[in-house]
C-alpha cells in the first residue's frame, strides 16, 4: 500500500504525501530499487517534470539517480530527452557518473539531448561529462551523427 501512495505521489507531484510516507517510513525509498523491476519514483517524477519532488527523493535518497529502469535508463536519460534543464542539473549534482551510462540502445543522456536537439542541455551535460560525448552509439554513431 505504501509503495502505491509513493508512485501515485511521484505521478501527481505530491510532495506532501511523499513526506508523510518518508515520516512514517524513513526507508520508504530505499526499497523502491528492489521491489520495482521498471522505473523508480524518481523516473516517474522526472518523466512528470516535477521538480520539487525530483529534489526530495534526491534529498533523502541520492543513489537513485544511478537506478536503471528495465531499458537501463537513467532518471537522466529521462530529462535529457525531455529537455528539464533543471532536473538535469539536480541529477548531475547527485550522480555525475550516469552521464556515462547507456540505456538499452547504446545511448547516452548526452545522445539523447543530441537526438532531441536540447542545445542547453548538451552543454550542462558535456561540461559535467566531456568523454561521453566520446562514446558511440550501437551501430557505430557518434555525438556528432546523431545531432
Amino acid at each position: 500500500m505504501e509503495e502505491k501512495r509513493l508512485y501515485y505521489a511521484a505521478v501527481t507531484g505530491d510532495e506532501r504525501t511523499l513526506h508523510e510516507l518518508l515520516q512514517e517510513d524513513p526507508l520508504v525509498l530505499d526499497g523502491v530499487s528492489y521491489t520495482s523491476p521498471n522505473k523508480t519514483p524518481l523516473h516517474i517524477a522526472t518523466i512528470k517534470g516535477h521538480l520539487a519532488y525530483v529534489e526530495q527523493i534526491l534529498n533523502h535518497n541520492p543513489h537513485l539517480a544511478e537506478e536503471l529502469d528495465s531499458q537501463q535508463s537513467s532518471a537522466l536519460h529521462i530529462a535529457s530527452a525531455k529537455g528539464y534543464l533543471e532536473i538535469v542539473k539536480k541529477l548531475l549534482s547527485a550522480a555525475p557518473d550516469v552521464c556515462l551510462s547507456r540505456d538499452s540502445l547504446g545511448r547516452n543522456p548526452l545522445h539523447l539531448a543530441a537526438i532531441k536537439g536540447r542545445v542547453q542541455l548538451l552543454e550542462e551535460l558535456y561540461g559535467v561529462a566531456p568523454f561521453a560525448a566520446q562514446v558511440k552509439v550501437d551501430g557505430g554513431l557518434s555525438l556528432l551523427h546523431v545531432c
